[in-house]
């Protein structure tokens, strides 16, 4: 009897597991297949007027269109670009709707009177209020197809898996450069940020407020195959961009240390000269034992345990000499 009711309960909490597993992998929209196209399609029962009908109507005269004109998409608007016909409407949605009864008269009337004429936004695609990720399709109905973009990995990233949209970092309507300047980076990435902000203000850190590196130095903010969206495959990768003497393979090597360079440095900032978690000797007494500076036995020196390491052991990441003593000590 105990047999039966113990597998009786080794059935059901089997069934509960598999029934997590199932409902932890299928796939839930964000809203019903319907009304998720119609709101990242538009107004389903408006037709497309074209970019000229648009302009012509609202935005003729405004710094927008000036703006949109002079940007790599304002480019692709005119057909002898050749390329993919990117308009208005592409991404708010069909207008015909918004100007339903403004006619070429009431827009030259409107500006006689210094007005602007105002189309109807809600028959448009509400933008601002899209769900993150449906923001983001807006933008990858085309980019996913274009070879300027690394964006394959960007539904993986971070970055979308936190909610974060293109719409959080580029401005399409802000003028013709549409990426983010690097001279900008900084401030926007911090935004969010704040750990590595604070992270950089600390005395010894990456010269990210010095303008000699930037965050897409290290990370693809569209997302990477890597942890942290790190642009190289592993951290030591990432580092010896820039630290190329660091790379090795050296004869002799700092042990397994030589694979993850945040075993001792901080990759932002720290308090410690070179980014070091822990100041020396403390941080490689984390793994060797303290010894004296001195082989001599007298008061006068007897020497110290705890001194600068790297004193004596210069080469820490690595070298191809041996050391005086044969002991693979790093000294040379």
């Amino acid at each position: 009897m105990n047999i039966v009711r113990s597998l009786l309960i080794f059935i059901a909490l089997a069934t509960v597991h598999l029934a997590g597993c199932e409902s932890l992998k299928s796939s839930k929209a964000i809203l019903p297949m319907k009304e998720y196209e119609r709101m990242i399609a538009g107004r389903l029962d408006a037709n497309y007027v074209g970019t000229t009908t648009c302009l012509s109507a609202c935005h003729y005269h405004d710094k927008i269109r000036r703006d949109f004109d002079a940007s790599t998409m304002g480019v692709q608007l005119s057909k002898k670009s050749g390329i993919p016909l990117v308009d208005c409407e592409s991404c708010h949605g069909p207008g015909s709707l918004a100007v339903e009864g403004l006619t070429p008269e009431k827009v030259a009337e409107d500006a006689k009177e210094g007005k602007q004429t105002a189309c109807d936004y809600r028959t448009l695609i509400d933008l601002k209020n899209l769900p993150a990720q449906a923001k983001s399709l807006i933008c990858l109905k085309c980019h996913t197809a274009n070879a300027t973009f690394n964006l394959h990995n960007w539904n993986a990233g971070e970055h979308a898996i936190n909610d974060v949209s293109c719409f959080d970092c580029h401005n399409v309507h802000a003028g013709p450069d549409l990426t983010v300047r690097l001279a900008d980076m900084e401030s926007m990435c911090e935004t969010c940020h704040q750990d590595a902000k604070v992270q950089f203000a600390l005395p010894s850190h990456h010269p990210i407020h010095e303008k000699k590196i930037f965050c897409v130095s290290c990370h693809d903010p569209h997302g990477t195959s890597s942890e942290k969206m790190l642009r190289k495959e592993t951290v030591k990768e990432t580092c010896t961009q820039c630290h190329a003497e660091k790379e090795g393979p050296f004869v002799f090597e700092h042990a397994d240390l030589m694979e993850d360079c945040r075993t001792c440095h901080s990759a932002h900032g720290s308090v410690n000269n070179n980014l070091l978690t822990l100041q020396a000797p403390f941080l490689c007494l984390q793994c060797h034992s303290g010894h004296r500076t001195s082989s001599t036995s007298s008061a006068e020196s007897k020497g110290a345990f705890y001194t600068r390491c790297t004193d004596c052991h210069s080469q820490i990441h690595g070298t191809d000499l041996p050391s005086p003593t044969g002991r693979r000590r790093l000294t040379q």
